[in-house]
């Protein structure tokens, strides 16, 4: 794992800083990632938890009303069109509100288009 600036080295170290019950929903967000990427690296990048395979693949991050995703890619905002509709976010963000039951498969869906759309990528068109 990459160390950072703001003094975070682990995901553990992130999902600590938050009370318990956001801790509970950030531990399910991350075993989700790690259920539909077992073979992605997990990391410490821009101050909130990521993954790479085959380049960069998903951040998330809890904020005072919301768990966020990351997928860095608008075609899974396409792809899950529908399903997304009834969460905010922006161009490259999804954010689940703390006061609803997050949507565990569909983060494992999304997860999983990105890995197939990583894999697809040469190893030279990595992203840092």
């Amino acid at each position: 794992m990459v160390g950072t600036k703001g003094g975070l080295n682990t995901v553990d170290e992130y999902i600590a800083q938050f009370p318990r019950d956001v801790q509970q929903i950030l531990h399910k967000v991350r075993d989700e990632i790690k259920r539909a990427a077992p073979d992605a690296v997990e990391k410490i990048s821009y101050q909130m938890p990521g993954y790479e395979l085959n380049g960069d693949l998903i951040w998330f991050g809890a904020w005072k009303n919301h768990i966020a995703i990351y997928p860095k890619t608008p075609a899974v905002m396409d792809a899950f069109k529908e399903e997304l509709s009834a969460y905010k976010g922006t161009k490259g963000s999804i954010h689940f509100p703390l006061d609803k039951p997050l949507p565990y498969e569909l983060i494992a869906k999304i997860v999983e288009v990105r890995v197939a759309e990583n894999l697809k990528k040469s190893p030279s068109s990595k992203g840092v």
